[in-house]
């Protein structure tokens, strides 16, 4: 029977622990939170100015529980182990209340990395739950109730079903719409560059008439041409040459936000997959040296480096790489709110090269980990270092500048990127006097700002204080889930129905929307972590003015859904037929909703024939129209009730399900495109790129083709191995 318990959130992470501990201590998980404000419920009860949460067990959790308050009851002493963040910490204070303990008096354990130094460590250096830090989580979670459970059904009620909004999401949102907005609005703006060619080589007009050209200073192709016709029958003297030493800094190591926005631009992954990924890292994989964690804590804003993780790096730099190449240095955020208490993601052991683990990890997991890894080493290296050169040609009507460089010391880049190609330049003399082998005029045009993509969108909201680490990716999740945004081509380009919300909040809840508002918000939320600010007044300050913008929403905001008279009555009740606006179009429905709940689907008045027979009972089949839109009917209707699809989903001819070997199906969702099995739901077989009469050379499944990297590929679709076509 084991006398100490240690409670941690996940399974993963408690395999890996036990396998560090004797058999005196026994690990169990939580499952992350194991109670929650009702989902059906507001769960807050306010009373006397104070906000008292509901807190309920979960349902998924009930037997965790149980299992834990048995344990409990067993064990000499108790740790609570859950992550060093706010939600970890909040986690620990509800594990006290559900096994009944007091949350002060449970000896609390902390590490940044899932080692068996750390964790014996932890074990020798325990603190108490810091209640700070649970009552910041405690308001931000009452916050978003108040928010979501108050603004949301009153969107649904002036808007759409099915809406929602929220305090960090909402903010987000707004920022998608209004680049949306800017890109709508954009006018481009013509406008001219003169280059000259002198020895095979490039240089840009920079003054003329002697005056320094500015960016849109030739507007037209007749200003241009006349500068080119004026010049280019001239002779130019080199009358200056710049050289000079320039250097590229080394990269600081990552933290949670520039994890997710350098793997999404370098190797694909959505902010959701990276750190699905990370947490798995973290938790612990099977390595050389057993089950342990081989990075670091991955949510976090800090870029503090551990001193005997910095003097590791150093030595394995010296060692491997070359002793020219090592520099220890520090790095600090540029966020005030950073909890510099954690460290910067890096790797546990600098020893274990992603070599190493090749065998070990997943492709998507050796990949993120090599990305971790060599970002951290870059860190602890030195400067690369590179030798510019400008050089001028100029007479009495222009000058033009010519630039290149070469690469000196590649520093950094030895383990992290590649450094832009070099661009040499041939040998100028400074007297030297030289005609152009050409001079052109190029036209541009200013573009329209670039559609957020992912990792785009995170660090903006991380440049205006909105979220913290571990609200980026569930915040974009969540806008995509709810249709707000679709992802086209890796941009985020709002719906329709984002542009209605966003205009109902920006005139009657500016506070939610505004940029400003929601970062205040998240600071007052770290000054109650701190413990200079009470969390009750704060959620005090934030009720009541919002719940009288509320009531006034309900009087004020006009509804924006459709209810035309058809001319008709009901037949179930007698009540007047109106055309209604759903979330697949308009249909036909009762006015006396909620209470009659008759609807049907908008049929047109001329039914479309098509040369289609009912293969039911040989009649001709017509178009209709329901609330999905076209289909075909039996025009015998209502003897026969025979439909069939306007447009049949395509099947694939030159290849088989892999799975039952039926016919692959072409079919479309809310998500896009997608291929599965024609015998669903009794074959599960689905891909999201078209698969090909190919198999897999390292497993033997179906591979299909994408596009990957501006390149087309075949990809498997159950181990994602990759050969070029």
């Amino acid at each position: 029977m084991a006398k100490k318990l240690i409670i941690v959130e996940s399974p993963a992470k408690a395999r890996t622990i036990k396998n560090f501990l004797g058999k005196d201590y026994e690990v169990v998980a939580s499952k992350g939170h194991i109670r929650d404000l009702p989902k059906t419920s507001f769960g807050i009860k306010i009373e006397d100015d104070k906000f008292l949460p509901q807190y309920r067990v979960t349902k998924d959790h009930q037997s965790i529980a149980k299992e834990l308050k048995e344990k409990a009851k067993k064990a000499d002493t108790i740790y609570i182990a859950t992550d060093e963040d706010r939600e970890g910490e909040a986690i620990g204070f509800h594990i006290a209340h559900i096994i009944g303990k007091d949350p002060s008096s449970l000896p609390r354990i902390v590490f940044h990395e899932i080692t068996k130094t750390a964790i014996k460590n932890a074990l020798k250096n325990p603190r108490t739950l810091d209640i700070d830090r649970v009552n910041a989580q405690q308001a931000r979670r009452l916050l978003d109730r108040i928010v979501g459970y108050k603004l949301s059904p009153l969107l649904n009620k002036k808007i759409q079903k099915g809406l929602s909004a929220g305090r960090v999401q909402s903010a987000a949102l707004k920022l998608v719409v209004d680049r949306e907005r800017e890109i709508k609005e954009f006018i481009p703006k013509e406008y001219w560059s003169i280059e000259g060619i002198f020895k095979k080589v490039e240089g840009n007009l920079i003054k003329y008439n002697g005056k320094k050209l500015e960016k849109f200073d030739i507007k037209t192709k007749d200003e241009a041409e006349k500068i080119v016709n004026e010049l280019k029958p001239l002779e130019y003297e080199v009358s200056k040459i710049e050289k000079k030493t320039t250097t590229t800094k080394s990269p600081a190591p990552f933290m949670t936000s520039s994890l997710q926005q350098v793997a999404s631009s370098e190797l694909g992954f959505s902010p959701r997959k990276t750190m699905q990924i990370a947490q798995k890292l973290y938790e612990g994989v099977k390595t050389p040296v057993g089950e342990t964690g081989i990075i670091t804590y991955m949510r976090t804003d800090s870029l503090n480096i551990a001193k005997e993780a910095q003097e590791a790096a150093i030595n394995f730099i010296k060692e491997n790489i070359g002793s020219e190449y090592a520099e220890a240095k520090t790095y600090t955020t540029k966020n005030q709110t950073a909890q510099e208490a954690h460290e910067a993601i890096r790797p546990v052991d600098v020893r274990l090269t992603p070599d190493d683990l090749k065998n070990y990890l997943s492709k998507d997991e050796l990949k993120l980990y090599s990305l971790i890894y060599n970002r951290f080493l870059a860190s602890q290296m030195k400067d690369a270092k590179f030798e510019t050169q400008n050089i001028y040609l100029t007479n009495e009507k222009g000058e033009f500048k010519i630039s290149g460089k070469k690469l000196i010391f590649d520093g950094f880049y030895k383990v992290y990127g590649k450094p832009s190609a070099d661009s040499l330049l041939p040998e100028f003399k400074e007297g030297e006097k030289l005609k152009p082998e050409d001079i052109k005029a190029t036209q541009h045009f200013t573009k329209p700002p670039e559609r957020y993509t992912e990792a785009s969108l995170i660090k903006k909201l991380e440049s205006l204080g909105i979220g913290r680490p571990s609200t980026y990716a569930p915040t974009i999740t969540l806008l995509q889930n709810r249709n707000y945004v679709e992802i086209k081509d890796k941009k985020l380009h709002p719906t329709e129905i984002a542009f209605n919300v966003i205009e109902t909040l920006e005139k009657h809840f500016p506070d939610i929307v505004d940029a400003k508002f929601t970062a205040n918000m998240e600071e007052m939320l770290d000054e109650i972590a701190r413990g200079n600010k009470d969390w009750q007044e704060m959620l005090k300050e934030f009720y009541n003015p919002f719940m009288k913008l509320i009531e006034k929403g309900y009087e004020e905001i006009p509804s924006q859904k459709i209810a035309k008279p058809t001319g008709e009555l009901c037949p179930e009740c007698g009540n007047p037929l109106v055309i209604r606006k759903g979330r697949f179009g308009e249909f036909i429905a009762c006015s006396n909703f909620p209470k009659c709940k008759y609807t049907r689907p908008i049929e047109e008045k001329e039914e479309k024939k098509v040369d289609v027979k009912c293969d039911k009972c040989g009649a001709d089949m017509v178009i209709k129209r329901g609330k999905r839109g076209e289909f075909l009917a039996c025009s015998n209707y209502p003897e026969c009730k025979n439909t069939k699809p306007l447009n049949p989903p395509k099947v694939l001819e030159d290849v088989k399900c892999p799975e039952c070997g039926g016919d692959i199906i072409k079919r479309k969702s809310r998500r896009g495109e997608f291929y599965g099995c024609g015998n669903y739901p009794k074959c599960n077989f689905i891909s999201k790129y078209r698969p090909v009469n190919e198999k897999c050379d390292e497993c033997g499944y179906m591979m299909a083709k994408r596009t990957y990297r501006n390149k087309e590929v075949l990809e498997c679709i159950k181990c994602k191995a990759r050969k070029e076509i």
